[in-house]
C-alpha cells in the first residue's frame, strides 16, 4: 500500500499522531525512511504499516 510513496511526499504514521507530519526521505523495497517533526527520523516497514499521504494543501 506503500508502493506510491516518494521522497519528497509528506506523511503521517496511522498509530502515532505525536508524531506530527514527515517527509519521506527515501524508499528502498519495504523500506520507508521518514523524517517526522517531533521523532526524526525513523525507518519504517511498509509491509506492516500503512503510511497516510498528506495533500499539499492540508499542510
Amino acid at each position: 500500500m506503500n508502493e506510491f510513496l516518494t521522497p519528497g511526499q509528506f506523511v503521517k504514521h496511522p498509530d502515532q499522531d505525536d508524531w506530527g507530519i514527515g517527509q519521506v526521505q527515501s524508499v528502498v523495497g519495504h523500506k520507508i525512511t521518514v523524517n517526522f517533526e517531533q521523532a526524526g527520523k525513523v525507518v519504517i516497514n511498509g509491509a506492516l504499516i500503512s503510511l497516510e499521504l498528506i495533500s499539499q494543501n492540508n499542510r
